[in-house]
């Protein structure tokens, strides 16, 4: 256990509850803090988790990151810069310093690069930059070689599906938040695809328009939010499925995670009530460690499930209106 952590309130400079709130900011930070201290116990000094099987994966150690990064300490000199620089150093490791692709398959590069661009700028470290540049390029090249214009598991699949492609739309927005050059075409013919597989009745399915689910159409909202689409009718008719349509069992975490933010995009009147639910939620289901359970495993789920509370701070830029 790292020295330093605390369960007191929140440090100050963060700002809890920016729109008004019946649930007491303290409570918020109690149940993050102490899912932070079960990654910071559980990570090892290599920087990523021996969970199998997916602790070792640089999606799942990417998410871990974003989620201290998230709470708003100094990145690097406050109580989570260590397990942070760990975690940013064992992705970089598993980067091809030829071609920029992270880890085994996409899903891994999308969510790295997510962290590479939230980290970027805020902790010290030179080579974040380059790495984020190069990140961006093995996306942008991988979409441009694919007939849908979009992205799966591998940098030549010629396929697509909106989980996967989606990783790469928030990643590629979270990079031009942070002032990396990414071509507008790009994000463009990402949505193209997006709207591609849009049912009839607003949601999301996996490869074409068919069999919407909750998750999928979270991705699609979020997606089409960060992109200031928001006026689109396809937007609308989206978060219309997404409100009345309940996450499917076993996949709760990768639903929080995308849910909260797509509410959080939607208004302050439809993020107060989802947020004050998912709250009670959590803070019921935390486990005596600190983590959450879940079928991708505990870290995965920790990590996902702080971030789905995350929005409570706004420290992050992908996490603005």
């Amino acid at each position: 256990m790292m020295a330093g952590l605390s369960d007191g309130p929140p440090a100050l400079g963060q700002e809890l509850f920016v729109e008004k709130s019946d649930i007491a900011p303290t409570e918020v930070d109690r149940v993050y803090v102490k899912g932070l201290r079960y990654l910071v116990r559980t990570q090892t000094t290599e920087g990523h988790w021996t969970e199998m099987p997916y602790g070792s994966e640089p999606a799942v150690v990417g998410l871990a990151i974003v989620s201290m990064l998230a709470h708003g300490d100094d990145p690097n000199f406050g109580p989570y810069s260590q397990p942070i620089r760990r975690g940013l150093e064992f992705i970089l490791k598993q980067m091809n310093k030829e071609t920029g692709y992270i880890g085994k398959s996409m899903y891994n590069h999308g969510f790295s690069t997510l962290a590479l661009a939230e980290a970027y700028g805020a902790v010290d470290d030179a080579r974040l930059g380059p790495a984020l540049e190069q990140a961006v390029k093995l996306i942008v090249t991988c979409q441009a070689k694919n007939p849908l214009g979009a992205w799966r598991y591998s940098p030549d699949s010629m396929d697509a599906d909106t989980t996967v492609s989606g990783a790469q739309m928030v990643a590629l927005l979270a990079a031009r938040n942070a002032g990396i050059a990414v071509p507008e075409e790009a994000i463009r013919k990402g949505l193209r695809f997006f709207l591609n597989c849009q049912t009839p009745d607003g949601g999301f399915g996996y490869t074409q328009g068919s069999a919407p689910n909750a998750a999928r159409t979270a991705i699609g909202c979020l997606t089409l939010a960060l992109a200031k689409e928001k006026n689109l009718p396809a937007y609308q008719s989206a978060f219309n499925f997404l409100q009345k349509t309940p996450p499917e069992s076993g996949f709760q975490q990768y639903y929080l995670y995308y849910a909260s933010q797509a509410f959080f995009q939607a208004s302050p009147e439809a993020w107060q009530t989802w947020n004050r639910k998912n709250i009670k939620a959590l803070a019921a289901a935390q486990n005596a460690e600190g983590g959450w359970d879940g079928q991708f495993g505990a870290t995965f789920s920790t990590a996902a499930s702080l971030l789905s509370l995350a929005l409570n701070y706004r420290f992050l830029p992908i996490y603005e209106r």
